[in-house]
């Protein structure tokens, strides 16, 4: 699973909320397929998903069993809160 399509999971699951703005602060922005855009802009605001090392989100790569345990522990404390 990549890490765009995690976030797309779990901004689907949530229901799609609105979005605003944009993740083009980061140097791979444009490699964001146009499916999950408004996901992973919901995951970078929500604190879900971090920059990686040079500025770059790896929206395409490959989430490791770390990356899916941290995004998934921040979401939970997220959303009960």
């Amino acid at each position: 699973m990549t890490r765009e399509q995690l976030a797309a999971m779990l901004y689907r699951y949530v229901g799609s909320p609105a979005v605003s703005g944009t993740v083009g602060d980061y140097s791979d922005a444009d490699s964001i397929s146009s499916w999950a855009s408004d996901a992973m802009v919901w995951a970078v605001q929500e604190g879900l998903i971090a920059g990686m090392g040079e500025n770059t989100l790896n929206p395409q790569g490959t989430a490791t069993r770390t990356q899916v345990a941290a995004i998934l522990q921040r979401f939970i404390e997220n959303k009960m809160a």
